[in-house]
């Protein structure tokens, strides 16, 4: 049987973990979790061990010694992942899980061959439950703008944290370090538009969440957002070059 993991980064989540979510998920689903503690200094770990306790098959902790930033942490979950051998697909999923854990299964539905990433969006429509404040919302379209426009990368929400690959595709991508460390998710589409630029368009699946809720205490600030061209421009300027390529 196919398995997928879903990397969870954590800093400083002790009071935003909800374990009877996760042991849930867990008893549900043929699935593993790989938390990623990266450096946090509040009681996130202890709550990562209670979770592992209770699935000690389907969990594992990464846990780093510093904070090294979203980017690199999500990076190493990754290349743990892959190291099994054991997944067909690797995804990385917010520590709020303002994404649900069962829009896992729904996106992974949206695999056929063809498609080789699935990006999770929150598009606010009928029959589905989209929870985010107006600002963050128009902000959110404000830089989907600036970066195709900067990256040439037609995406409608590069930033939303549920994101799942194909094994083989994050092989690739998730070779070397990002540049960014927050606006990695753009910079993961770069690469793939960078290492197969005819197929870019065919392999990538944009998919509305059924469900989405903003948690708050959200670790991007709004000014965040002004220095985003400048950090759009350094991935621009540093593309990487591949090791090996994804035959599609």
């Amino acid at each position: 049987m196919e398995k997928t993991c879903v990397v969870i980064p954590c800093f400083n989540e002790e009071q935003r973990l909800a374990c009877e979510s996760f042991f849930i998920f867990l008893r549900k689903r043929h699935c593993s979790l790989y938390f990623v503690n990266d450096g946090s200094t509040d009681n996130t770990i202890g709550v990562l061990q209670k979770i592992k306790h209770h699935h000690p098959n389907d969990v594992q902790i990464i846990d780093l010694p510093f904070n090294v930033g979203k980017a690199e942490a999500v990076r190493q979950g990754f290349l743990k992942a892959l190291a099994t051998g054991k997944f067909s697909h690797i995804g990385y999923l917010d520590a709020d899980l303002a994404t649900p854990l069962d829009e896992i299964e729904y996106m992974l539905g949206h695999f056929n061959g063809q498609i080789k990433i699935v990006l999770g969006s929150r598009v606010l429509r009928l029959g589905a439950v989209i929870q985010r404040s107006a600002l963050r919302h128009y902000l959110g379209r404000i830089f989907a703008t600036i970066a195709s426009n900067i990256l040439d990368i037609k995406v409608y929400d590069s930033q939303c944290g549920a994101k799942l690959f194909e094994v083989n595709m994050a092989e690739v991508l998730f070779q070397k370090p990002f540049i960014s460390k927050w606006l990695f998710d753009l910079e993961l589409l770069y690469r793939l538009k960078l290492n197969s630029p005819d197929q870019f368009f065919n392999n990538t699946l944009e998919v509305p969440l059924r469900h989405w809720e903003e948690k708050g205490d959200s670790k991007i600030k709004i000014t965040d957002f002004l220095t985003a061209p400048f950090e759009l421009l350094k991935i621009k300027r540093n593309p990487p070059s591949f090791q090996t390529r994804y035959d599609f």
